[in-house]
C-alpha cells in the first residue's frame, strides 16, 4: 500500500482528482476547499441492494482511494434506510424495496469488497449508515424536509418526466428519495459527493439542501458508468457482462482480454494509473498488446500477489482450446457410483460444484454448456466411468474441474 501523501500542491491534487470525471460542480469550489489545507470529507452513498461488486463499482471506489491517498477522509455511506425506498435513478418502473435487515446483511459483504480498493485505516475511512439519522425522524421532520424543495424541481428529473409522459406511475415515496439522499450530505457535512452520472440530480439536491441548512455546498463529482463486456449495456451482474471484484486472478485476466476494442480507452482511463501518453501509445498499436497491458494492470491492482505470467499462460491455453494445467480437483466418493462403477454425467457436474443442483446441471448440459475432456456433452444421463487419470469437466470458456476416482 502506498503512503498517504501530505501537503500535495492544490493544482497537482486537482489534476489527479479530475481524471475520468464527467461532471464537476464546481471546479472552483473544489479548488477553494483544497486550499483550506485540511482533510476534506468525501461522501459516497450506496444502497446495498446486491452483495456483489464489479469493476463498474470500482471506478468510483478508485476515485475515493485517490482522495484517501491525498490525505482526505472518505465516508462510505450505506443507505440501509434509503434502500427501503428504492432509488428510482435510471429505472423505468418502481423498484421493489428491501427490508432493513436485507440491506444490512448485504452491507457486510459490500463493505468487505470495498476494502479491496479502499484504505481501511480510520484516519481516511469512515463507515456510516443513514438509518442513524433517517429512522428516528418523525412526520414533522419529514414535512420540514419536504418543504425545502418544490415538486417542479423534483419533476425536472428525467426518470420521472419520461415515466409520466409514458403513463407509467411514479409513487410518492420515490419523489422523496432525492431529498433523503440529499439530507445525508447535511447530516455528514460532506465537502464532496461522488456518484455515477445517473446520480447527478440526487447529488445536486444535496448541494442545495446544505445551503438551506446553513452549510457550505458540497462539490459534486460524477464518473461515467462502465460499459460491460457486451459493449452495449452498463456493467451489471444481471446482464452477465461484468467482471467481479472477487473474481479469481486468472478469471479476471481472461475477461479483461475480452473487453471490446472500442472501450479500451475508457477502461484504461478509469481503471488504471497509466499516463495519457502511454494509453495513446497502446491504442495506436496492436489491440492484443493493449488488451494484455490492461489485463495485467487491472489484475495486478486487485490481486497484488497474483502470478500474472501464469494467468496469461492459462488464458492462452484456453483460447487455443486447451486445458490449463493448474485446475481444481474433486474426488468422486464411491457411494456416488452404482454397482457397475458408473455415475450420471449430470451428477458429476453438481459434485464438481459447477452447478448448485442436479436440475441446474441437466439444463447446463442440455444447453450445450459443458465439455468433457474437451468434447461437447449433450446428454445429462450419460453414464460415466471415471478413469484412474481422471476426467476434466469444462463449463463455459474458463471454468475447469478435474474429477478423480476415490482410491
Amino acid at each position: 500500500m502506498t503512503d498517504i501523501r501530505r501537503n500535495v500542491p492544490v493544482l497537482e491534487q486537482l489534476a489527479v482528482l479530475k481524471r475520468g470525471v464527467v461532471d464537476l460542480v464546481t471546479e472552483e469550489d473544489l479548488k477553494t476547499k483544497l486550499e483550506r489545507g485540511t482533510p476534506l470529507r468525501v461522501k459516497l452513498g450506496a444502497d446495498p441492494t446486491r452483495p456483489d461488486l464489479h469493476l463498474g463499482h470500482a471506478v468510483i471506489l478508485r476515485k475515493m482511494r485517490q482522495f484517501q491517498d491525498l490525505g482526505h477522509k472518505v465516508i462510505m455511506l450505506i443507505g440501509d434506510f434509503t434502500a427501503m425506498i428504492g432509488d428510482p435513478s435510471g429505472k423505468s418502473k418502481t423498484r421493489p424495496p428491501l427490508t432493513l435487515e436485507e440491506t444490512r446483511a448485504n452491507a457486510v459483504s459490500y463493505l468487505e469488497q470495498c476494502k479491496l480498493v479502499l484504505r481501511s485505516d480510520p484516519e481516511v475511512l469512515e463507515v456510516r449508515f443513514n438509518g442513524e439519522w433517517l429512522e428516528p425522524m418523525g412526520y414533522a421532520d419529514i414535512i420540514r424536509l419536504a418543504s425545502k424543495y418544490t415538486v417542479a424541481r423534483i419533476l425536472e428529473r428525467d426518470d420521472f418526466t419520461k415515466r409520466l409522459a409514458a403513463g407509467t406511475p411514479v409513487q410518492m415515496h420515490e419523489l422523496l428519495y432525492p431529498l433523503t439522499q440529499g439530507y445525508d450530505s447535511v447530516a455528514l457535512e460532506a465537502d464532496v459527493e461522488l456518484g455515477g452520472t445517473d446520480q447527478l440530480f440526487n447529488n445536486l439536491v444535496g448541494r442545495a439542501l446544505q445551503r438551506d441548512y446553513g452549510q457550505a455546498a458540497q462539490v459534486v463529482m460524477t464518473l461515467p458508468l462502465l460499459v460491460g463486456l457486451d459493449g452495449v449495456e452498463k456493467m451489471s451482474k444481471s446482464l452477465d457482462n461484468y467482471i467481479g471484484l472477487t473474481d479469481e486472478a486468472h478469471e479476471m485476466f481472461a475477461k479483461l482480454m475480452k473487453v471490446p476494442d472500442t472501450l479500451l480507452l475508457n477502461y484504461f482511463t478509469l481503471l488504471t494509473d497509466l499516463s495519457e501518453a502511454r494509453i495513446e501509445e497502446l491504442l495506436a498499436g496492436h489491440p492484443v498488446t493493449a488488451h494484455r497491458e490492461l489485463a495485467r494492470a487491472v489484475t495486478a491492482w486487485l490481486h497484488p500477489e497474483a502470478d500474472l505470467d501464469a494467468a496469461e499462460e492459462r488464458y492462452k491455453a484456453v483460447a487455443k482450446g486447451g486445458i490449463p494445467e493448474n485446475i481444481p480437483s474433486v474426488t468422486v466418493p464411491t457411494e456416488e457410483l452404482n454397482a457397475d462403477g458408473v455415475v450420471g454425467l449430470f451428477r458429476l457436474v453438481a459434485l464438481a460444484g459447477l452447478e448448485p443442483s442436479n436440475g441446474a446441471a441437466r439444463k447446463l448440459i442440455q444447453n450445450r454448456g459443458l465439455k468433457v475432456n474437451g468434447e461437447a456433452a449433450t446428454d445429462p444421463q450419460t453414464a460415466v466411468t471415471i478413469p484412474a487419470e481422471g476426467l476434466v469437466l469444462q463449463k463455459g470458456k474458463d471454468k475447469f474441474v478435474r474429477l478423480l476416482p476415490a482410491t
